[in-house]
């Protein structure tokens, strides 16, 4: 069963009836938070035998610099910081949010302090998340902030994003989180740590309202350019922009490897798991894109192997499991009163028994009517003489994850009447659509 009335009017906070027990849109109240950038945690391996990309810096009395883009402008911001997959405490001795500069370096006028609570420290249990008190500081949509932890303590890093395809900074022992400079800031990963969220405060005419999309590493962006936010949300985000359409966020919720089915020890909880946090758990959602399954389909077929196993359960899938699993956030989704739409899954040059499987799941897609629109990035990508391996121009070497360009394609197949927030007003649709 499908909502097209819903999927439009969610998205711009209309009130309409919903079916019986589902609830009730209403207006917003006169301010509102909604989600400007996000980063979906994941746990840190702490198998001995992980290789060092599967592993995040130990920290000791040192501050943590991490730099993030919003979508969606707003007059104040808070954030949120994830002890998820902690083992222990997490203590942070204190907070700071400036709009960036270049590398490390941040706008000095701008740099404010962060407080939880009306402190300036904070300390999260293991297994919580916490949200920071606003901090008035415009946020303007696609110029990037760089927020930065002082970690007083020693303490492994056990909750992180681990592809940023962003060159965050660590500096040298000591407390420099309200160094504007960025010089002692050396040190450089590329992953976010603990950090997994930015709202910021709209006012009652914007109507601000996020976009979800949600999936595994061509969500997440890999192999996109580094630094340069060349994502395909990144794309969608800046084409949204373009078109006028500046109070719609979007967010990130994609996590590399991720499956929708199974957990996997590198790879995050599936997605059905973290579906209702990383998605319908976001400030403002109005709407998710989902993209998943090539994970599903790859890891039964890949033999076990020993040491740090990120493969694992090796477990082969069907394509009737996978469309239950779509199903079942679809019905997650809309007893929330969002709107989903399904994304293809792309070409990956697979053998031709699992081949078989996603063209399966992608012929259901098109003709099944399940979600509120479909999104055809395998024609997007699909080199038409080879149908089942990306066009070569798409292609960022590996055969799976598009390119810079691939990644803008499919940002450019995103129907916008999909999205559509223009005018007339959020009240003016609402008494068209009763």
């Amino acid at each position: 069963m499908t909502f097209p009335r819903l999927a439009l009017c969610v998205l711009l906070a209309c009130s309409i009836p919903l079916a019986s027990g589902a609830e009730h849109l209403t207006a917003k109240p006169p301010d509102h938070w909604v989600g400007s950038w996000m980063a979906a945690p994941q746990a840190v391996s702490l198998n001995p035998a992980a290789p060092g990309f599967n592993r995040a810096p130990t920290l000791d009395g040192v501050t943590v610099r991490q730099i993030v883009l919003p979508t969606l402008s707003g007059k104040a911001l808070r954030l949120r910081i994830s002890n998820r997959f902690g083992t222990q405490a997490l203590r942070i001795g204190g907070v700071t949010v400036a709009a960036s500069a270049h590398g490390a370096a941040v706008q000095r006028d701008t740099l404010h302090e962060v407080t939880f609570d009306g402190g300036d420290a904070l300390s999260i249990p293991a297994g919580q998340a916490l949200l920071s008190d606003a901090v008035a500081l415009p946020v303007v949509a696609g110029k990037a902030m760089t927020v930065s932890f002082w970690m007083p303590d020693r303490i492994a890093s056990t909750t992180w994003h681990k592809i940023a395809s962003q060159v965050n900074f660590i500096a040298a022992h000591g407390n420099f989180s309200k160094d504007a400079s960025g010089a002692a800031f050396q040190r450089r990963f590329t992953a976010y740590l603990w950090l997994d969220g930015m709202d910021v405060e709209v006012g009652p005419s914007e109507h601000g309202a996020a976009l979800v999309t949600i999936g595994d590493s061509i969500t997440d962006g890999m192999r996109s350019t580094l630094n340069a936010n060349r994502r395909w949300p990144d794309d969608l985000a800046r084409r949204l922009r373009a078109a006028g359409m500046h109070h719609l966020a979007v967010l990130n919720a994609g996590i590399s490897g991720n499956r929708l089915l199974h957990d996997s020890p590198c790879y995050g909880p599936s997605l059905l798991q973290r579906f209702s946090r990383d998605a319908l758990g976001q400030p403002g959602v109005r709407a998710v894109i989902l993209l998943v399954g090539i994970n599903d389909i790859n890891f039964g077929f890949v033999p076990p192997h020993p040491g740090l196993d990120c493969d694992v359960p090796h477990v082969k899938v069907t394509a009737a499991e996978l469309i239950a699993g779509y199903e079942d956030l679809i019905a997650q989704a809309h007893a929330r009163g969002v709107a989903i739409y399904g994304g293809t899954i792309t070409p990956a040059s697979l053998p031709a028994s699992r081949e078989a499987i996603r063209q399966a799941v992608n012929a259901w897609m098109r003709s099944g009517g399940a979600f509120d629109g479909v999104i055809d990035f395998d024609a997007a990508l699909r080199d038409p003489a080879h149908p089942a391996r990306l066009l070569p121009r798409f292609d960022s070497g590996d055969h799976v994850h598009p390119s810079d360009a691939g990644y803008a394609a499919m940002a450019g197949a995103v129907p916008i009447r999909f999205l559509r927030l223009a005018a007339p007003s959020a009240v003016g649709l609402a008494e068209q659509t009763r």
